[in-house]
């Protein structure tokens, strides 16, 4: 967990250095401390708020056992089996099946998945996908995940403007001419790549972690691998607008929601999902699980894999307690 951490310093610091260098060709020495104080600033409050600005980013609805019996009661029963506190749980309203966890620490935690995931995948699948956005919570990945999200997109917008100032107002700062013009170009090109790259850099490696413990969470990694086949497939599909508009946050879903991006390369958010599959079916060789009915099963009142109307509509099944009954 220690290294974890330093890992997380060491990205967060390369971000609000990206941060400052472009406000640095943006205003000179005078726009580098603005940008500092800024980018100190955006930490402190990304840390407490971030998770609050991407819920409320992608329009995400909180629900409960009430407005969502069955989405709401699979989260509570793999949460008390991971041993981590209720998250609170919420619903984007977007035809992509989609899904992420946020939060700062385990105690102010947020899972949210899509209408659309709800809709298409089996009460199986959701499970899946739901262990494995607790498992980025239990890892402590969603503070750093939101986290670059809110820095990221603050660098994208702030290029935007040294593209504008470099169009209209030139670079008076730095003695302008055709070289300070190169430079400035260069920089509005290669600092929101530079902010993407850290992103992959947090995004990549802990989604294999995230698979791996969310499979030991349900139980079942055949029933993570099934999903990730499913949105993997949808997402190329359709499109989700609100993700489109706000980029920096594409690293936070369990599958890339951008619509172009569907190989393991280096401007790729996540790793390759066929990759992602592979490794659970090996993982399911190791825990013997052999098909997709084995591991903790749903309550024999829940609805199975055939049920047409997923876990998001409808009041719970009598005497249901949840997917492991």
């Amino acid at each position: 967990m220690p290294l974890n951490f330093a890992k997380t310093a060491m990205l967060l610091a390369l971000l609000t250095a990206i941060f400052v260098a472009i406000g640095g060709l943006a205003g000179g020495k005078t726009g580098m401390v603005i940008a500092f104080v800024v980018a100190l600033g955006m930490n402190a409050f990304s840390l407490w708020k971030s998770d609050k600005m991407v819920l409320s980013m992608h329009g995400a609805e909180e629900v409960d056992e009430r407005s969502a019996p069955e989405y709401y009661g699979i989260v509570r029963d793999l949460a008390a089996r991971a041993e981590l506190p209720m998250p609170r749980v919420y619903v984007l309203h977007s035809a992509q099946p989609n899904a992420f966890a946020t939060g700062r620490n385990p105690q102010n935690a947020a899972v949210a998945a899509s209408t659309g995931l709800l809709e298409s995948l089996s009460r199986e699948e959701v499970a899946g996908v739901m262990a494995h956005e607790l498992a980025h919570i239990k890892n402590r990945d969603t503070l750093i995940m939101t986290v670059a999200a809110t820095i990221g997109g603050a660098i994208s917008m702030l290029a935007q403007y040294l593209q504008f100032h470099t169009m209209f107002g030139g670079n008076r700062n730095n003695g302008g001419g055709a070289m300070s013009m190169i430079t400035s170009i260069a920089a509005m090109l290669l600092a929101p790549m530079a902010a993407m790259l850290v992103q992959m850099a947090i995004s990549r490696s802990r989604e294999y972690q995230a698979d791996r413990l969310g499979a030991l969470i349900c139980g079942n990694p055949l029933w993570l691998a099934s999903a990730l086949d499913k949105i993997n497939t949808y997402a190329r599909q359709i499109e989700n607008p609100t993700a489109e508009a706000a980029p920096a946050t594409a690293h936070i879903f369990i599958i890339n929601p951008l619509s172009g991006h569907g190989m393991d390369n280096l401007f790729s958010t996540h790793p390759n999902t066929d990759n992602r599959i592979a490794e659970l079916e090996a993982l399911a060789q190791e825990m013997r699980v052999t098909d997709y009915s084995s591991g903790p099963a749903p309550s024999a009142s829940s609805p199975g894999p055939s049920s047409a109307s997923g876990p998001w509509s409808g009041p719970p099944p009598s005497g249901s307690r949840g997917p492991w009954g």
